[in-house]
């Protein structure tokens, strides 16, 4: 399935809220799209995350999925980076090269920066992330299951 990826901007949260909502509640977090809102405009307005959205491309333009980056440092390599916190991908859409996608337009866009890696967790249980994130080259630290991507 091939959807268009967009960088979200404030004219997106309506759209977004719910998938985000989603994201959270596979974490069992507690179902709060009021909060989850807030947030999402929080970080809009503040302008210290970066999201991609997937959308659909048929005539509905439903989203499929996002990935949010925030932006950090690295004080060994005296380097800014990115920490890629937050990847989810609707449950009709997996399995459908969505959010290998969306992982893609991330890598792209920290790769325009001057960042030098890119830095990511996932639980230990979450055997089909680790699989999609060892096939884009992302490195596995053992003991805590975090990916780096060298940029």
């Amino acid at each position: 399935m091939s959807a268009n990826i967009i960088r979200a901007d404030e004219s997106h949260i309506d759209a977004l809220t719910p998938l985000f909502t989603g994201y959270r509640v596979f974490y069992e977090q507690s179902a709060d799209p009021l909060a989850d809102r807030a947030f999402l405009e929080d970080r809009m307005r503040l302008q210290d995350s970066i999201i991609f959205m997937a959308i659909s491309q048929d005539a509905d333009s439903k989203v499929l999925g996002f990935v949010q980056l925030y932006p950090s440092f690295d004080s060994v390599d005296l380097s800014p980076i990115w920490i890629l916190h937050d990847l989810f991908v609707a449950e009709p859409a997996r399995k459908r090269g969505v959010g290998r996608q969306l992982m893609n337009a991330a890598r792209d866009f920290c790769r325009g920066t001057d960042a030098v890696r890119v830095d990511l967790a996932t639980a230990i249980t979450n055997k089909k992330a680790q699989a999609l994130y060892e096939s884009l080259e992302y490195d596995r630290d053992d003991e805590f299951y975090h990916y780096s991507l060298m940029l």
